[in-house]
């Protein structure tokens, strides 16, 4: 089960959240609202080397 980072759109709040999917909605504990993912840091593919133009986001590519 990965930590993945969340930022609250409505308050700003930005937070860690041990989730059991990549995909799992996820709520602000400052305001309730529901979080988006926050895409930060170099991203790796699974050989360990940088991957080229890649956002993190796996859903809308086939992976690194």
């Amino acid at each position: 089960m990965p930590i993945l980072e969340y930022k609250c759109p409505h308050c700003g709040k930005k937070f860690e959240e041990l989730v059991g999917k990549y995909d799992e909605a996820v709520k602000c504990p400052a305001c309730g609202g529901r979080a988006v993912r926050e895409w930060s840091g170099e991203m790796f593919s699974s050989t360990g080397k940088p991957a080229k133009h890649c956002n993190g986001d796996c859903k809308h590519c086939s992976g690194c």
